[in-house]
Parts: C-alpha cells; structure tokens; sequence
C-alpha cells in the first residue's frame, strides 16, 4: 500500500487572489507529489512498504535517514497545511475558543503571534498553532521538521518556504502570511485537533 497523494480539499482556485490555482498547481501538484513518490520509491519492497506515513517518519528519523525523513515528513506536513485552510470564515468551537483566550488574550492576538512567528522564521519552514496540555503555543520548525517526531500536538501550520507564495507574492512574504493566518485560518479543523487526543492521521 503506497503513500497516497490526497486531492486538495478545496478547489484550486478557491483560495484566489491570496493563493492562485498556480500556486496549487506547482504546490500541490507537483512539490507534495514529489515527496510522496520519493517516498514510495525509497519504501518499496522494504518493511515500511506498507506502513502509515507516520510510521515511516519515526522510523526514518530513528534511523537517522534524512532523505527518506525529509520526503516523508514534507508529504504529512503537507497534506496537515492544506487543511489548515479554507475558503470559507469558520470560527473556532467554544472550546478552542476558551483555550486561546487563555493563552492569548484573544483571537486576534492568536493570528498575531502565528503571523509574526510565520514572517520571522528564517529560511525554509513552519508556523505552528499547537496544544501542550490545557495551553496553546506557537512555534515554528525548520526544514522538514516535523509534529510527528518533535512531540508537540498541532492544531494548524502555515508553510513558509518559498514556493508557497512566490508565485503570488514574489519576495513578500508578509503578504502571504497575512492571508494564511486571517482570512484563510481553517478554524474548524484546528478545533477537531484540539479536541483529539492522537495526533492527525494523514491520507
């Protein structure tokens, strides 16, 4: 049973002007694809073949395979952000809610800790909303690094390389980050994570 390459949960246009059906196409259908089949070719005919992908993470990462960590943790990562967002306003259910006024302050200052962590992570990465016990955090991995081996609980993730806004947004960044983290925020699904105990299950 190989990795799939689940479809967007969207329309590729769906989330214009702030991310084209470009963008979903080169993103989507072509970056997360190729992690998917590079880690279906490194898992083929091995004992991880037919393994959920988290398993092939953890395994990977223990092993110290940084390809095959790298492949797999860019194809889970992947398939958490694209429900992160939504075409549609939600709010978060009352209990995420009380949780992040907790933690927070409130939503807006939410949105304002994932955006500044998002525009100031250096280099190639992740913006992370996560739950650690009663609070919320944000924080932010570099790389592939991932919330299946860094033992935190994630609610939503902003993908912050570069070829998730160039296409829209060129160098800027900040404009894409105000997008992902306001209008476009899938608080629905960040509310189903806060109220599970085990981590997203990808595919």
């Amino acid at each position: 049973m190989a990795i799939s390459h689940p479809p967007l949960p969207y329309a590729s246009d769906a989330l214009a002007p702030h991310i084209s059906a470009e963008t979903f196409a080169l993103h989507h259908g072509k970056h997360h694809k190729a992690y998917v089949d590079k880690t279906n070719a490194a898992i083929a005919d091995s004992d991880l073949a037919n393994a959920p992908l988290e398993t092939i993470i953890r395994r990977a990462h223990a092993d110290g395979n940084e390809t095959l960590f790298n492949n797999a943790a860019q194809a889970w990562n992947h398939g958490f952000y694209w429900h992160s967002l939504t075409s549609r306003p939600v709010e978060p259910s009352p209990e995420l809610a009380a949780a992040i006024a907790k933690s927070f302050g409130s939503l807006d200052a939410c949105r304002a800790e994932l955006a500044e962590t998002a525009k100031a992570h250096f280099a190639s990465g992740w913006a992370w909303l996560v739950r650690r016990g009663a609070d919320l955090i944000v924080t932010d991995t570099h790389d592939a690094g991932t919330a299946v081996t860094e033992g935190i609980h994630p609610l939503l993730v902003i993908d912050v390389w570069e070829h998730a806004y160039y296409v829209d947004h060129r160098h800027n960044r900040a404009a894409y980050v105000a997008a992902a983290t306001g209008p476009l925020l899938n608080w629905t699904f960040a509310s189903n994570n806060f109220a599970r105990d085990t981590l997203w299950t990808y595919g």
